[in-house]
């Protein structure tokens, strides 16, 4: 195996990493919120609170390996267009981990609430489940702010993708129109709201660009003679 098809394999193993994601942005919600009932939201909580702590982990867990993942892609494609390749781990994770972090404290918050220790006896329960509610919603909205970065960054992606030779154009012409479905799902989300699941079913097959790269690197890796080529332009 070459350098060049090492390293891309790497790059997607790092990448098949960040799969834990739709734990806690999809399984989680989908399995214990329901919309406009802060009550049951909180018992199902409360019922399940290992699996609702695992999607903190998974966040926290997500955060830290798109930093490696970033670094890796630097390593594939500094050779191609460097500056391109520094946006990359900017906007892909200099940008994004923060949110994710600080985006746990919202999970923590809620958590805390719904156990409802002694110094929160001042509120009654109704209030606290108002209260993990309103926590779990600031919680969605950081999603996305983070939805806008987990765009922007498959833009100098996509391009490094489409200049490399050493990967098929194909994956960096979806990775740029990925780029643009995710703005537009997080775009509504914040001016449209009640529009947001309808954008996402629409763009939901552009979405799966990722998931296609992922797999060409982890299981193509990368072709060293088209590289080659390129290094002698």
């Amino acid at each position: 195996m070459t350098t060049l098809s090492r390293n891309a394999r790497v790059a997607g193993l790092l990448y098949l990493t960040l799969l834990t994601a739709p734990l806690r942005l999809m399984y989680i919600p989908s399995k214990l919120f329901v919309t406009g009932n802060a009550t049951a939201t909180a018992d199902n909580i409360a019922a399940h609170e290992t699996l609702f702590r695992l999607g903190i982990l998974s966040d926290l867990f997500t955060g830290t390996m798109v930093i490696f993942l970033t670094l890796a892609l630097y390593r594939l494609f500094k050779g191609v267009d460097q500056e391109l390749a520094r946006l990359v781990v900017i906007l892909g994770s200099l940008m994004v981990t923060p949110i994710f972090f600080l985006n746990t404290i919202n999970d923590a918050a809620a958590l805390l609430l719904v156990r409802g220790p002694d110094f929160l006896s001042i509120f009654d329960k109704a209030q606290r489940d108002a209260l993990a509610m309103l926590f779990l919603r600031l919680h969605s909205h950081g999603i996305r702010v983070n939805g806008i970065f987990w765009g922007l960054w498959l833009l100098p992606f996509g391009l490094l993708v489409y200049r490399s030779r050493f990967l098929p154009r194909i994956l960096g012409v979806w990775l740029i129109l990925n780029c643009f479905a995710y703005l537009a799902v997080s775009v509504t989300g914040i001016l449209w709201p009640r529009y947001e699941a309808v954008v996402s079913n629409w763009v939901l097959p552009i979405m799966v660009g990722e998931l296609a790269i992922m797999l060409w690197l982890i299981i193509m890796g990368a072709k060293e003679a088209a590289a080659a080529s390129l290094a002698k332009c």
